[in-house]
């Protein structure tokens, strides 16, 4: 039976600010439009943790079952170390998804936005189908595809949307950026995977792309995050301070292209995180001060 400690490990809470972020970025964007709203904004926090807690947990049942995490470089997994039964980490998984679905559900009659349940809905789908059913995506390659989609653009766009009813250039842009980072997250995760996945048959982007390529893919998603901010500086010169982070991300870059042993970049996740919720909370930052300072 797994403890209390090994539950909290298996949903990867230091992967969360990856969840908080696009929240973060939509309500600023929407405040930006001097349209925030705290109820809405809490209830996509909501809905973007239990997702992320909901999917990690299905990967870890749905890996675990398949026999992928048998041969494992990183933190525990539940289904593969033995440390819980498959069903209940299944259990889990739905359990985290139903609380996406009710919170998702609030926020649709809060803001009226109708057809954002369907997008709700392919969401859960999409957060069981990366590594679970019968052809999961995630051993295709398509994995970053969808979650550049659902952690970037929906989860950012979807966010202001529900508070402002509209969307500006500042969603557009920071939903690529935070999408690019998330990206980010998960190419370092695959290509510290990559011998095992390779050996599975489970052909990750980073597997597909080869070592050397993932790790520049890895530098240009986090460089074009980093820069795309720039292009709202025109009008918010204070978004500047996003820039901040660019020591982290550098480090982060200079591990994963620099470092062969594959256990040392398992920091450079925790590290895609705090980029991320950094970029997006000095975003917020930059334009509450240009509307309330100038």
């Amino acid at each position: 039976m797994a403890t209390p400690a090994q539950w909290v490990e298996g949903a990867r809470l230091r992967t969360l600010p990856m969840a908080a972020a696009p929240v973060i970025a939509g309500t600023a964007a929407a405040q930006a439009m001097f349209g925030a709203r705290i109820g809405p904004a809490l209830l996509a926090l909501v809905v973007a943790l239990a997702l992320q807690v909901g999917v990690n947990y299905a990967n870890d049942y749905s890996d675990g079952v398949r026999g992928t995490d048998d041969e494992r470089v990183g933190p525990l997994r539940l289904t593969g170390s033995g440390a819980a039964a498959p069903h209940q980490v299944r259990l889990a998984a739905f359990a985290c998804f139903g609380v996406a679905a009710l919170a998702g559900a609030a926020l649709v009659v809060l803001s009226q936005q109708w057809w954002l349940a369907l997008v709700g809905l392919l969401a859960i789908a999409a957060a069981w189908g990366y590594t679970g059913g019968r052809k999961p995506y995630g051993y295709m390659g398509l994995g970053d595809v969808f979650v550049f989609i659902f952690f970037g653009l929906v989860a950012t766009l979807g966010t202001t949307l529900t508070q402002a009813g509209r969307l500006n250039a500042d969603a557009w842009v920071m939903s690529v950026s935070t999408g690019l980072f998330a990206c980010a997250l998960l190419m370092a995760n695959n290509v510290r995977d990559i011998p095992g996945d390779r050996e599975v048959g489970k052909q990750t982007l980073a597997v597909r792309l080869g070592d050397p390529r993932a790790r520049l893919a890895f530098t240009a998603e986090l460089l074009v995050g980093m820069l795309l901010p720039l292009l709202l500086v025109p009008h918010n010169p204070w978004v500047l301070l996003v820039y901040a982070m660019s020591p982290l991300a550098v480090g982060a870059a200079s591990t994963v292209l620099q470092t062969p042993e594959r256990r040392e970049l398992i920091p450079v996740l925790k590290q895609c995180g705090f980029i991320n919720l950094g970029v997006t909370v000095l975003y917020a930052v930059a334009v509450l001060v240009y509307q309330y300072v100038g």
